[in-house]
């Protein structure tokens, strides 16, 4: 028996893909998001941007918590959500926006 929280990966793909299960907690969130040069709150805004740019929503919701985790504000968030509008296109920055007033308010 073990006496450590599993990961949400741990507890999504642990007996399932557990070499993804390992890149994800020691090499993406064990070294990656540990890496100098960055704060955990601008990797955070990175991270969001990306996946907002990119139109995955599916992932955002955790995403955007741990950005709020990290120190980002609502504001924070939302400003750049509204500007990646403007890069990234109208139903991305949308889409994301639904997912950003989900998590701060806990509206749909």
């Amino acid at each position: 028996m073990t006496d450590h929280e599993p990961s949400g990966a741990e507890r999504l793909f642990g007996d399932f893909a557990p070499g993804l299960v390992h890149y994800t907690d020691d090499v993406l969130f064990g070294d990656v998001w540990k890496r100098p040069g960055l704060s955990p709150k601008e990797r955070s805004l990175v991270t969001v941007s990306v996946l907002a740019t990119n139109g995955n929503t599916e992932q955002l919701t955790f995403h955007i918590w741990l950005a709020k985790e990290n120190g980002n504000s609502e504001e924070e968030v939302v400003e750049a959500l509204t500007h990646l509008a403007f890069y990234a296109g109208w139903p991305q920055a949308m889409a994301a926006m639904a997912v950003a007033k989900q998590v701060f308010r806990g509206e749909s």
